[in-house]
């Protein structure tokens, strides 16, 4: 599975399954991925891509702030505020 940059998955596994995220940059079997408050677009958390299911919503996160980037998650529920 390939994600791109700007799709907004949900953790499956870990201490953060369940909240939804969005794709900062990907690789082969991992991406980074941010949400804007325990993982911030400057510091994204490198998670494997088996634990994440992919959502059919995109993010352009060119000029995102991490502000943004919550309120615009929280639109998908499953993230506390």
């Amino acid at each position: 599975m390939k994600l791109n940059t700007g799709a907004v998955v949900k953790a499956t596994a870990g201490r953060d399954g369940g909240k939804f995220f969005v794709v900062v940059s990907s690789g082969n079997d991992f991406c980074m991925i941010a949400d804007g408050k325990s993982r911030k677009l400057s510091a994204p958390k490198r998670k494997n891509i088996k634990h994440l299911a992919l959502t059919k919503s995109m993010i352009d996160i060119n000029d995102l702030t991490d502000k943004k980037l919550r309120n615009l998650l929280r639109t998908f529920g499953g993230n506390e505020s």
